[in-house]
C-alpha cells in the first residue's frame, strides 16, 4: 500500500510539473506578444453618428458610500442623452441607497431606478428584473464603486457596429491604490492582467473575458437564451463562454479605461477571491465539455479556454502539490521530489497564477510606471494568500453544485468616505 502511495504522489508531481510549464509557456507568450508582437485596437476610433440606444445597468445593494459617485459621472457622460437610459438596482438596500437613487431620479429624467424586493437576491438576479425593465439594445455595466469617464460609454459601445462582437470589456484601474500595501498589490495585479493578459488573449484571437463591469454586451443574445444563471456567482466569466459558444467574439478595448475601488482589508479581499474562485471553478464544471465538443470555437479558442477555466483550480492542484511533497519527503522517497516541488512553486509563482511576474513587468513598463515593480517580491508572500482562499473557492464550487443551494448576494464592502 505504501508503494502504491508513493507511486501515485510521484505521478502527481511530475503531471503538476507539467501543468505548471504549460501555464508558464503561455503567460511567456502573453509578455511577448505584448512588447514585440502586433497590437489589435478596438473600433473606438470610428465615426459613427448612429449610435444605438443604451441601457447602463448598476446592480446596488447597500451602496450609500459609493452611489452618488457613479450617478454624477454617468450624468457628465458624453454619450447622447437622447440615446441612453442609466438603470441603478436597488436589491432591497437597508441604507439609504434608495434615496439617493430617487433624488437622482427627480433630476434626471434617463434616470430610471429598479427597486427590488424580491426574495431572490444576488447580482445575477439584479440583472434579470433590470434586463426585463431595459429598452436598450446595449446593455452597459458597471459596479457601484466605479467611476466612468466622459466618453467610455461611447469608447465600448461603437465597438458593435461589428455583428460578430457578443460583449467589450473595458480596462480596470484602481483608484485607491495609494491607501495601503494590499491596494498597492492588486493595483500590480490589474496592471498584468489587462494591460498584458487581456490585451495578448485578444492580440492572439483567443478569448478576452468578459468581466462583468465596465463592459457591455448585446441585450438579445442574453435574453434568447435565459439571461443570468443564479445559480452561478461568476456570471461574467459564463456569459463570455455562452457567446463564444453561441458564434460570437468578446472585445477587449484597452483604452476603455474605468476606476474601481479595490478592497483595503485583507479580510475582505480573502472574501473577494474567495467568491471569484467559486463562481469561476462553477463555470468550468460546467462548459469544459462544451468548449471541448464545440464546432463554434477554433482548436486555439479551445486551448486557451480551457487554460482561463482552469486559473482558479490550479491554486488548489499546487496547495496539493506541496502537501503531496513533504509526503514523498518524510516517506523516505528520493529527495529531487522536494526540490521539485519547491522548483514548481518558484515557477508558478513567477510566472503563474495570479498577475504574473513577467506580465506585471511589462505591463508596468507600456503603462510608465516601473517604479511599482519595487513590490514585486512582496507578490510572493500575497501570492500564497491567494492560493489558500482560491483552493476555498474550488471546495464552495463543489458545495455548490452537490447541495445545489441558492446563492446568495456577496457583496464587496466599500471603503470610500
Amino acid at each position: 500500500m505504501v508503494n502504491i502511495i508513493i507511486f501515485i504522489s510521484k505521478v502527481y508531481a511530475y503531471v503538476l510539473m507539467f501543468i505548471l510549464l504549460i501555464y508558464t509557456v503561455r503567460h511567456y507568450i502573453f509578455s511577448l506578444n505584448r512588447v514585440f508582437g502586433k497590437q489589435r485596437i478596438s473600433y473606438g476610433d470610428i465615426i459613427d453618428s448612429d449610435l444605438p440606444f443604451v441601457s447602463v445597468l448598476i446592480p446596488m445593494h447597500n451602496e450609500e458610500k459609493v452611489a452618488k459617485d457613479i450617478l454624477i459621472s454617468l450624468t457628465l457622460s458624453s454619450y447622447p442623452k437622447d440615446k441612453l437610459e442609466i438603470i441603478p438596482i436597488d436589491d432591497s438596500s437597508e441604507d439609504n441607497t434608495a434615496r439617493i437613487l430617487k433624488e437622482f431620479e427627480s433630476k434626471y429624467d434617463y434616470i430610471r431606478p429598479l427597486y427590488r424586493n424580491s426574495n431572490r437576491k444576488g447580482k445575477a438576479a439584479a440583472l434579470n428584473d433590470a434586463l426585463r425593465f431595459a429598452t436598450g439594445d446595449i446593455i452597459v455595466v458597471f459596479d457601484a464603486d466605479y467611476i466612468p469617464g466622459k466618453g467610455l460609454i461611447r469608447e465600448l459601445v461603437i465597438n458593435f457596429i461589428d455583428p460578430s462582437v457578443g460583449a467589450v470589456m473595458g480596462r480596470v484601474i484602481p483608484l485607491n491604490i495609494s491607501k495601503n500595501i494590499l491596494t498597492r498589490l492588486i493595483d500590480l495585479e490589474r496592471i498584468g492582467g489587462y494591460q498584458t493578459d487581456q490585451q495578448s488573449r485578444f492580440n492572439l484571437k483567443l478569448i478576452p473575458q468578459y468581466g462583468g463591469t465596465t463592459g457591455a454586451f448585446r441585450k438579445e443574445p442574453v435574453v434568447l437564451t435565459g439571461g443570468f444563471k443564479n445559480e452561478i456567482l461568476a456570471e461574467d466569466t459564463e456569459l463570455t463562454f455562452r457567446l463564444y459558444l453561441m458564434g460570437y467574439k468578446v472585445i477587449y478595448s484597452n483604452r476603455a479605461e474605468c476606476y474601481e475601488e479595490v478592497p483595503e482589508s485583507w479580510i475582505v479581499r480573502a472574501r473577494q477571491i474567495r467568491r471569484w474562485s467559486c463562481g469561476h471553478n462553477q463555470v468550468m464544471f460546467l462548459y469544459v465539455p462544451k468548449i471541448i465538443f464545440s464546432n463554434k470555437l477554433t482548436i486555439k479558442e479551445k486551448v486557451d479556454g480551457l487554460l482561463l477555466l482552469g486559473v482558479y483550480f490550479l491554486p488548489l492542484l499546487l496547495l496539493i502539490g506541496i502537501v503531496n511533497s513533504f509526503i514523498l519527503f518524510f516517506s523516505g522517497a528520493y529527495f529531487q521530489f522536494i526540490l521539485q516541488s519547491v522548483a514548481s512553486v518558484s515557477i508558478f509563482q513567477s510566472f503563474g497564477n495570479f498577475a504574473p511576474f513577467f506580465e506585471i513587468a511589462v505591463g508596468t513598463y507600456l503603462d510608465g510606471v516601473t517604479n511599482r515593480v519595487k513590490l514585486l517580491p512582496i507578490l510572493g508572500i500575497n501570492f500564497f494568500f491567494e492560493m489558500w482562499f482560491s483552493s476555498l473557492g474550488f471546495l464552495d464550487a463543489l458545495k455548490y453544485i452537490i447541495s445545489k443551494r441558492e446563492i446568495h448576494w456577496q457583496k464587496t464592502e466599500r471603503f470610500r468616505e
